[in-house]
């Protein structure tokens, strides 16, 4: 079962509340418990954030990877290769974080 915490918002796990808020000391008549609609919201929402932060991850990798390439600067076509790689990566990278914040404001983390 899962449980909010209505004065900071923290989601907590378990049969039931937690005696105190482990985020802001609050005692458990501070916390509500989520409905089955409402938990596998944020079950499937923590999930995706994994997800985006891993394509976040990775797209950083071929950000630091194209940099490098871009130090070396063989040629024409790779120099192009790794502008563009270094360009995507970054529009990854602010698409995930984007949408990330998203679930924040609706709750769903």
């Amino acid at each position: 079962m899962l449980w909010k915490c209505t004065v900071c918002g923290l989601i907590y796990e378990g049969d039931s509340a937690p005696e105190k808020c482990p985020k802001c000391g609050a005692p458990a008549s501070k916390f509500t418990s989520l409905s089955k609609e409402e938990a596998d919201k944020i079950y499937a929402a923590d999930r995706t954030n994994d997800l985006l932060m891993e394509v976040e991850y990775y797209a950083a990798k071929i950000a630091k990877l194209s940099e490098e390439g871009l130090e070396i600067g063989l040629d024409p076509g790779c120099i192009a290769s790794f502008t563009g790689a270094n360009r995507r990566a970054w529009d990854i990278k602010q698409s995930c974080k984007a949408e990330i914040a998203i679930h924040v404001g609706k709750e769903k983390f």
